[in-house]
C-alpha cells in the first residue's frame, strides 16, 4: 500500500467513514493478499517505489482482472505486461480507466503519477521491426511516471540517422537502446553518450540470430563502457532498470 493510500485510509477511520474492524482487516492486506490464485505482494510499492507488475502470460483472463482489482482497489497504478486483447477485456470490465497498447501487450492503468527529479529517457530501436518491445517500454515508462522520448529505426544500417538525431539523444539522462540482428547499435550510442545505456536483444533477425541469442552475446560483448544488457525482448525490465536509476538521481 503506498503511504497516500495508507493516509487515505487512517484519515478514513479518524473521520468514522470506516469501522474499527474494517481498518484492521485493511491493514492486515498491507504485506500480502491472497487471492486463491496470486499471492500479491502489497509491499513492494514501499520497498521498491512501484508496485508489483501483473506477468499476463500463461494467465487466465479473470486471473489477470483478480490481481488488477485488487491493486487498483488500493488506488495503485497497475501494469499488466504480455497481455492479450482477451485480458484487456476483463479487466475494463472492472476498471474503465485501463487501457491496452496491442503493439506492446501492456495493460495499464494510472491512479497517480509519480513525482521524480528532472531527467529524460530516451527509448531508441535500431528497426521499425524493434517497435514491439519498445511499446512496451514506453507504456511501462509512462506508468512509472517519466519523461520518456522515442527515436525509432536509426540502426546501423544507416548510421547518420543516429546524428540526424542527436539534439534527441546527447542530453539524456538514460538510454534504452533496442536491436535484434547483430544488436550493434547499442555498442555505437554507449560510444558517443555520458549516461548509462541500456541494452536490449530483440528475437527479430534471419536464422542465424537465434531468436536473439546473437544480439544478446553481441551486447554482452560490447567494448562501449557503461552499457548494460537486460534479457532478449524485455522492454519492461530496462525500463524497470531506468527508473531505479533516476529515483536515485
Amino acid at each position: 500500500m503506498s503511504h497516500p493510500a495508507l493516509n487515505n485510509l487512517l484519515q478514513q477511520f479518524k473521520n468514522g467513514l470506516i469501522s474499527e474492524e474494517d481498518f484492521l482487516q485493511e491493514l492486515s492486506h498491507i504485506t500480502i493478499e491472497q487471492l486463491g490464485h496470486t499471492t500479491l505482494d502489497h509491499h513492494r510499492h514501499t520497498r521498491l517505489g512501484f508496485p508489483e507488475v501483473i506477468f499476463c502470460q500463461n494467465k487466465t483472463p479473470q486471473q489477470v482482472a483478480d490481481i488488477a482489482k485488487a491493486l487498483a482497489n488500493r488506488t495503485t497504478s497497475f501494469l499488466g505486461t504480455r497481455a492479450t486483447k482477451e485480458q484487456f477485456s476483463k479487466v475494463k470490465q472492472y476498471i474503465k480507466k485501463a487501457y491496452y497498447n496491442e503493439a506492446g501487450k501492456i495493460i495499464a492503468y494510472r491512479a497517480h503519477t509519480p513525482q521524480h527529479k528532472p531527467h529524460k529517457l530516451v527509448i531508441i530501436t535500431a528497426g521499425t521491426s524493434d517497435i514491439p518491445v519498445a511499446e512496451e517500454a514506453l507504456e511501462t515508462a509512462r506508468v512509472m511516471g517519466l519523461n520518456v522520448e522515442t527515436i525509432y529505426d536509426i540502426g546501423v544500417a544507416g548510421i547518420h540517422r543516429v546524428f540526424h538525431n542527436w539534439t534527441h539523444i546527447h542530453d539524456a539522462t538514460v538510454i534504452i537502446v533496442i536491436a535484434g540482428m547483430e544488436g550493434a547499435l547499442p555498442s555505437v550510442i554507449g560510444g558517443l553518450v555520458p549516461c548509462p545505456v541500456i541494452a536490449v536483444p530483440t528475437s527479430v533477425g534471419y536464422g542465424a540470430s537465434f531468436n536473439g541469442v546473437a544480439a544478446l552475446l553481441g551486447m554482452l560483448n560490447s567494448c562501449a563502457p557503461g552499457v548494460s544488457v537486460v534479457n532478449i525482448d524485455n522492454g519492461f525490465g530496462a525500463v524497470y532498470c531506468a527508473y531505479r536509476i533516476i529515483r536515485s538521481l
